[in-house]
């Protein structure tokens, strides 16, 4: 099944990148780089998740008079009196200034080693997933070149590790922050300075580069940038001249590190301290190696290939041109670990750390698409689909953080705004943690669910960890969104039930009955809303449980879910998206937000819910009729939406078009352009077709195995993959059935019990007290 040990595990390329989305990544998780491989030059695009534009937040974002204008909103809304509506909220709802802050570049790190690339032979380009480190090789006039670049998460430094075979090369390094557009010749920084070094105290740095630069705006978030360079053979020099250093050596060791003030009040101390004990450190690569690996280690996936050595963007044409490749598709979600591991860390080494942005942390743009902010409509919570069944909970960890500083800004949100207790946030939030809406536009910005969405994620953390002290730590994160959503639910036009309002189905929008094919987008209780609310107070209700918690606002929730309306199907048989079967405006819409309750919620299930699954599946059809699924996250969202329909083909189709249509030569997704939640969303749809453990049966946990693999990946293995009941598994199959025993191990003190379903149908139940063994109880046993 594997050629080489590891070999599986690398991205290869014959060429050096000739743009951005060829580069290779690398990160810590604060620190990020892309490498693109040059022979003249080599280039590589750095960023620091905390250089946003502006600093401190604006102080009063909030609509002043939103409060004011809330009945008579939701009176024109029950009206659908719908462009009275919408003006409204231009007028009164949107923020000013409309827009949070937005993520910037560190700047850029060139190297100039005059080797033209024809006079250029063996030249080889990889990304190791296993070290996390990318190389480049060739051969120019006789000498092997080779550098290596990787992130270091236990010194907080890219490193970079120059070799030419003892023979000694001048090259010239620079830094700078240059405009990322064409013939803009802009430099956004304040000052570059370099200097030789050569003496003690300095971790034998022979030259160093600092870069100080603003990222603009009030008070503003500025940082400093340090590369510093030792020479390692006897004899080597570097030499500074002008704002660069040349350097004649034949073993170089570079390390860049940098600080903003978001953690630091004196950068440039904290950034040379940072250089000067990496640059020391003698066990630098190991220290790396190991700390990674205890993370991308504990989770392999393993699928029958047969074209490890072929380079990844040949695999890629491949599959435009029919080839089914399992082994590209295990490279994909191997990588979408990587990736996760690389932008998203949290521990002492990192303190306030921020979570993955759109962007994770790559953004070569200092006015990126959708400002690289933190999407919490779908893009953020999608970031970290992989991080629980993936053996990857701790790297969640920024995002809770965020959460603890949004609830803080959420109240003044939820009480301004609203008139309401608890905290709310709207589609988006920044480095800041703002909770106030963004942006003008219509059919996203006036969403009070995003902190509500985030807060499930709390729950979901705790069904895979059974961690109590954190979900002690957040609880009264979640109480604050419950509360919220307590005082924000009213009752609908007939007294029966509790809807909300205002309300949308993020970015989509419905023709107007009888208006000429006119759009509205505001509505009472979305289907989304709705399944949101029920699972928030479901999971409150279990939290107070497993916390053994007296609560009072328990009993008004319990009354509320009650009163919350049922999921309706509409004319073509469709789950309906609005209270009301409106037609949709646009079909083939990106986003399928009334699936929310099928993937990643657990309350439609074809087992419990067939009637509802059978409407889900409608609303797939329907949107892959009229072209859904073009953005690459939305392409992964339908990879899991039909794993939990249990259908193979479906999950084969969008997985291979989601390769075919939407991955960029460099295995990031692209929207268009680049934004990393659909390398997150198929890196987890890519498990959820491989097992699932959603459900909860009278005996636990239910855990099925290959509910929706396809024929295709006739062999393969997981292990160190998690289920919900704080488990994890160990399983091999081939074409179809599960060979040997199935192997379970408790992530708690405390035991598990549940079902296997096994891909046959035969079911075993199990009592799993730290470690043991399932094995399917048929004669199926025949490979």
């Amino acid at each position: 099944m594997r050629e080489e040990p590891g070999e599986e595990l690398k991205l290869r390329y014959s060429g050096p990148a000739a743009s951005w989305d060829e580069a290779l990544p690398v990160g810590n998780g604060r620190l990020g780089a892309m490498m693109f491989g040059g022979t003249m030059t080599e280039h590589l695009k750095l960023n620091e998740d905390s250089v946003w534009y502006g600093g401190e937040p604006i102080p009063r974002r909030t609509p002043k008079d939103a409060l004011k204008n809330l009945a008579r909103l939701r009176h024109l809304i029950r009206s659908e009196l719908h462009q009275e509506a919408e003006e409204l909220v231009r007028n009164a709802f949107f923020a000013t200034p409309y827009s949070q802050r937005h993520y910037e570049p560190l700047g850029d790190v060139i190297l100039d080693f005059g080797h033209p690339l024809e006079n250029v032979e063996h030249y080889e380009r990889t990304l190791d997933l296993e070290k996390a480190t990318a190389a480049v090789s060739y051969t120019h006039h006789g000498v092997k070149y080779s550098r290596q670049l990787f992130a270091s998460f236990p010194d907080q430094v890219l490193v970079m590790q120059l070799d030419s075979q003892s023979t000694r090369t001048k090259f010239t390094i620079r830094v700078t922050r240059l405009s990322d557009k064409q013939y803009a010749t802009d430099e956004f920084l304040d000052s570059v300075q370099s200097e030789e070094t050569s003496g003690e105290g300095r971790g034998n740095c022979e030259g160093r580069i600092i870069v100080h630069a603003t990222p603009g705006g009030r008070a503003s978030n500025n940082f400093c940038l340090v590369l510093a360079v030792r020479c390692n053979d006897e004899g080597g020099t570097v030499t500074a001249i002008g704002n660069c250093l040349v350097v004649d050596s034949s073993r170089v060791t570079i390390i860049i590190s940098a600080q903003s003030k978001y953690r630091h009040h004196d950068v440039e101390t904290s950034a040379l301290k940072d250089a000067e004990v990496a640059l020391a450190q003698e066990a630098i690569v190991t220290r790396h190696v190991n700390d990674y690996q205890s993370l991308f280690k504990r989770m392999q996936l393993r699928l029958s290939s047969q074209d490890c050595a072929l380079n990844t963007n040949q695999r890629l044409q491949d599959v435009r041109e029919g080839s089914l490749d399992p082994g590209l598709v295990a490279l994909y979600h191997n990588y979408g670990r990587y990736l996760l591991i690389s932008c998203s860390r949290n521990g002492p080494k990192n303190t306030k750390p921020l979570p993955a942005n759109l962007q994770g942390i790559w953004n070569p743009s200092f006015q990126p698409a959708w400002g690289c902010k933190f999407t919490i409509n779908i893009n953020i919570q999608m970031n970290y689909w992989p991080a629980n069944i993936c053996n990857l909970s701790d790297c969640e960890e920024p995002l809770f953080d965020l959460m603890q500083r949004m609830a803080d800004n959420g109240k003044k949100t939820a009480s301004e705004m609203y008139g309401c207790g608890g905290w709310v946030a709207h589609s988006n939030t920044d480095i800041w943690a703002d909770t106030d809406p963004q942006d003008r536009w219509m059919p996203g910005t006036l969403w009070p669910f995003g902190g509500v969405w985030l807060c499930i994620h709390i729950w979901e953390r705790y069904l895979f960890t059974g961690d109590k002290d954190f979900l002690r730590r957040m609880f009264n994160i979640y109480r604050g969104s419950v509360e919220f959503l307590n005082d924000f639910l009213i009752p609908d036009a007939t007294g029966t039930y509790l809807v909300t309002s205002p309300s949308l189905s993020p970015e989509n929008s419905f023709l107007i009955p009888g208006s000429d094919r006119k759009v509205g987008t505001l509505c009472e209780g979305s289907a989304m809303d709705m399944q949101l609310t029920n699972a928030l107070f479901t999971g409150f209700a279990h939290i107070i449980s497993e916390l053994g918690i007296a609560d009072d606002l328990l009993s008004s929730i319990q009354e509320k879910q009650r009163k919350l309306p049922p999921a309706s199907i509409g004319n073509f048989g469709q789950l309906q998206e609005w209270q009301k079967d409106y037609e949709e405006a646009e079909p083939g819409h990106r986003h399928t937000s009334h699936l929310w309750a099928l993937y990643p919620g657990r309350d439609i299930t074809p087992e419990t819910t067939a009637d509802l699954a059978k409407a889900s599946e409608v609303v797939l059809s329907r949107r892959a009729m009229h072209g859904g699924g073009h953005t690459g996250w939305s392409r992964a969202w339908l990879i899991n939406l039909h794993a939990r329909l249990g259908d193979s083909a479906g999950c084969l189709k969008h997985v291979t078009e989601l390769l075919s249509k939407s991955t960029l030569p460099n295995l990031l997704d692209t929207h268009p352009p680049f934004q990393i939640d659909g390398n997150f969303g198929g890196c987890a749809g890519v498990i959820e077709m491989l097992i699932q453990s959603h459900e909860i049966g009278p005996h636990g946990t239910i855990i099925r195995l290959l509910p929706a693999c396809p024929s295709a990946w006739d062999f393969g293995s997981l292990s160190g993959v998690c289920a919900r009941g704080g488990l994890e598994l160990d399983f091999t199959w081939k074409n179809g059935r599960i060979l040997g025993p199935v192997v379970l191990r408790t992530r708690t003190s405390t035991s598990a019990s549940g079902v296997i379903v096994f891909p046959s149908g035969h079911n075993v139940q199990f009592l799993c007290q730290g470690h043991t063994e399932v094995v399917e109880p048929s004669d199926q046993h025949h490979s």
